[in-house]
């Protein structure tokens, strides 16, 4: 899941290390399998620095209140002056953060979700023992709307060490993809926002050429897509995107007749993000440095291959791993995050949806294992792993980042999540 890291392992369930060969910084050529009905060759293209066409643009967003907003963090807890549970923040200008709460009790909670509709957070707790049982858990927690402070509501346990979740448009569920197990699990959320016992678990199966990261499956994440038609799950040991309906009354997910998108050999498929019109696609390639653009298919929730580029600039040659990939509101901007670089790649999306890197941006901090854009998408946070903190950065028109100056100290951090404006 992880890359190897110069400082200690992050928490012992999930271990920072791959235990595998130093990974490329520029991955080789390599053919792409069959993509949902469209065969591709997957070239890896280093930055030419040319000029990119028009960028595809977003319809307006809805204006967003930029006012002082709550912030979470979690990560992985448990080493010397490490909360045993998510940090909350208050953000105020350019990504300013004062601590406002450290809630103690929960191991681990490596990902953070914001409930759509609800005052509700939900942390995925990266363990292998939940309440004396095999397999890692869900906590929910109130939030008050005036501080952000969060207040423990209710728990489950999951299948698996998990890694990810994401919840579908009306907060009825959460899909939890499990690193450690090889599974999918459905959390179904009761009416004041507490999860109940999960409904449904998908295992996954196949493996990769790696021996080491890839002897089984090692899903990463779970993403809808924008219109809440399909809920894909990136599986960064079968090299593998997997695809399913959401079937909100029975709890379950259904195979989309097409089961899954195979992405290139060895690559490792850790992260995906959907352009904000619907119309494409971005997946990051943690084992190669490399993202790869799809155009998708709304009506089928297929994707077909456009383009695979490097996330490192040209000339290097040091260890790296991809970690986080996401899409400017704007739809102008794709971003990726290079742990062992230790930068933010900056990539302009031309009209047909392909992507030229523009710059890579040092992250301030070591081993940016995740980054979050504001709302309005001006302040990009940075979660540095290993250097303990969470760095600001202000978004220009452009798309391109500028420290502000702003750091928060934040132990082991893994995962940032905005919440509401606050008071």
């Amino acid at each position: 899941m992880n890359g190897s890291a110069p400082s200690p392992s992050p928490g012992p369930e999930h271990p920072a290390g791959p235990d595998a060969p130093d990974a490329p910084a520029g991955p080789s050529r390599r053919q792409m399998l069959p993509v949902f009905g469209a065969a591709a060759l997957a070239v890896v293209v280093p930055a030419l620095g040319g000029a990119a066409a028009p960028a595809s643009a977003a319809a307006p967003a809805a204006a967003v209140d930029r006012g002082p907003r709550a912030v979470y963090v979690g990560g992985y807890a448990g080493g010397p002056g490490a909360p045993a549970g998510p940090a909350v923040f208050r953000m105020a200008g350019a990504g300013r953060l004062t601590p406002v709460q450290e809630v103690p009790g929960v191991p681990n909670p490596s990902w953070l979700a914001v409930h759509p509709r609800l005052p509700v957070l939900y942390a995925v707790c990266e363990v292998s023992t939940w309440n004396g049982q095999q397999g890692g858990g869900v906590v929910s927690y109130a939030v008050d709307t005036a501080t952000g402070e969060l207040t423990r509501t209710g728990d489950q346990p999951v299948p698996g060490v998990p890694a990810h979740g994401a919840l579908d448009e009306r907060g009825e569920h959460l899909v939890v993809a499990n690193y450690g197990g090889g599974t999918f699990a459905v959390v179904p959320l009761r009416a004041d926002g507490t999860p109940a016992p999960v409904s449904d678990t998908v295992t996954a199966t196949g493996t990769g050429p790696d021996p080491q990261r890839q002897a089984g499956p090692h899903p990463h994440q779970v993403v809808f897509d924008p219109a809440y038609g399909y809920v894909f799950g990136a599986d960064l040991g079968t090299d593998r995107v997997w695809a399913w309906r959401l079937d909100a009354a029975a709890g379950k997910l259904a195979p989309n007749p097409l089961p899954f998108l195979q992405v290139a050999s060895g690559s490792g498929a850790r992260h995906l993000a959907f352009h904000p019109t619907g119309r494409f696609v971005y997946v990051v390639n943690e084992l190669t440095s490399s993202v790869t653009a799809f155009s998708y298919d709304a009506g089928r929730g297929t994707f077909s291959w456009l383009q695979t580029v490097s996330t490192l600039p040209r000339g290097f040659t040091g260890e790296s791993y991809c970690a986080e990939v996401a899409v400017h509101p704007d739809g102008g901007t794709v971003y990726v995050s290079n742990r062992g670089h230790d930068s933010i790649a900056r990539f302009a999306v031309a009209a047909d949806g392909r992507l030229d890197l523009r710059e890579t941006t040092p992250t301030g901090g070591a081993w940016p294992r995740h980054f979050a854009l504001a709302p309005g998408g001006d302040v990009l946070l940075v979660a540095n792993q290993n250097s303990d903190d969470v760095v600001a950065f202000r978004v220009g028109r452009s798309g391109a980042l500028r420290r502000t100056g702003a750091t928060a100290a934040a132990p082991s951090p893994a995962c940032v999540a905005f919440g509401s404006v606050l008071p």
